[in-house]
């Protein structure tokens, strides 16, 4: 196992075009790190470049202690699993596991016993002398994956490996991968655009939008406490809910915030130093669905009246309108913002034998604690 170490990694095209942008970047040795973004943010171009497969503009790439901006991807020691899974059709589930010890001339008996050993622990055992195309989605997947662990490499990097399956095969393949990873211990680097996939198989994540890092951090952390606009946007389903909003402070020199002709003492902030500096200036107020809760008539903080009720069996979503200004953060590169995008739709999140319907008007209180404040001007968070 290696660690794996981006210093100022950059990769432009000769039409001009920064596909990646100074990146530093570090996973640490036996880590599951994973990269996730929109489409066309950088992160498969990123794993390329680590995997030998696209050249770096600049930059150094280090597996373990050498530096292998020079080396053909066979000599770097990593091993790849695909989108497609690149498996050869009229090759056998054992030869297509074994190919790569082959071309390598490693014994005949080494490569049955690895072989034997890596479908055992992928449960491919009966598979082996079958041909893809008489294997499901999964097991193609699990083949895929059989024949990088056999090569017992320094590195795994994995391409959007689950994309191609159905809903409920990705969440048991989540699940198989992440067991694997632990159980051979390789460091390893996941690149995919599904946040789920992100925030529950990773030991850290990395977030990066037009070919800029944005965040690195445990998930939770990353959902918690969100470094900037485009990662509270990005992070969370349904998304964080972003105002534009102000700062001021009552009689009793307490901070306000105020967004439309809503008014939140600001009473359970555990420091507001940093917020101080936003008195009587513009800033952008997050809350997520989570932190919405129902009250009684004395203690609502806002009156929502409910547009439309989503009941997904383990909760409800409410959705209702608010009289304050919504702060859109782009996501996709090419994404065309609606006329709604300047609207103020709300969503809050409730437990499923919430009693609340369409047309109903509700009284709520915001869990002021959990509340999140970003700069209009950088998008950075305050605090």
């Amino acid at each position: 196992m290696s660690a794996v170490t981006l210093t100022g990694i950059t990769k432009q095209y000769d039409d001009g075009f920064t596909a990646v942008d100074g990146l530093d970047l570090s996973i640490y040795d036996g880590e599951f790190l994973v990269m996730v973004g929109p489409s066309g943010c950088g992160k498969s171009t990123t794993l390329r470049m680590i995997a030998g497969l696209e050249q770096i503009t600049s930059g150094t790439i280090k597996i373990g202690d050498r530096v292998v901006n020079g080396l053909h991807p066979k000599d770097r020691d990593i091993a790849m699993v695909f989108q497609s899974y690149a498996l050869y059709p009229h090759k056998s589930v054992y030869q297509n596991i074994a190919f790569a010890l082959r071309v390598a001339r490693v014994p005949k008996a080494e490569i049955d016993q690895r072989v034997r050993d890596a479908a055992k622990i992928l449960d491919l055992t009966d598979q082996l002398d079958k041909k893809p195309a008489n294997l499901s989605g999964g097991q193609r997947q699990r083949v895929a994956m059989g024949r990088a662990i056999v090569r017992t490499p320094q590195v795994f990097l994995l391409d959007e490996p689950l994309s191609n399956l159905d809903a409920k095969l990705r969440v048991q393949m989540r699940g198989e991968i992440t067991s694997l990873q632990q159980r051979v211990g390789v460091t390893t680097f996941y690149v995919t655009h599904d946040q789920v996939e992100a925030m529950t198989m990773a030991d850290r994540v990395a977030v990066i939008h037009d070919g800029l890092l944005q965040q690195v951090g445990p998930p939770q952390e990353l959902f918690d406490q969100p470094s900037n606009l485009f990662v509270a946007a990005f992070i969370g389903s349904p998304p964080m809910n972003l105002m534009e909003a102000s700062i001021t402070t009552n009689a009793h020199d307490r901070l306000m915030c105020q967004f439309g002709s809503t008014t939140i003492e600001l009473t359970d902030m555990s420091s507001d130093a940093p917020l101080r500096g936003f008195i009587d200036k513009p800033v952008v107020a997050g809350i997520r669905p989570k932190d919405f809760q129902l009250a009684t008539e004395s203690t609502a903080q806002l009156h929502a009246y409910v547009t439309q009720v989503e009941a997904l069996g383990h909760e409800r979503i409410l959705y209702f309108d608010l009289d304050a200004q919504r702060v859109v953060v782009q996501i996709e590169q090419d994404e065309v913002q609606s006329l709604d995008d300047a609207g103020t739709r709300i969503a809050a999140r409730f437990p499923s034998d919430t009693n609340i319907n369409s047309g109903d008007t509700i009284p709520l209180t915001v869990r002021v604690d959990n509340m999140h404040f970003f700069d209009p001007d950088s998008g950075s968070r305050v605090g």
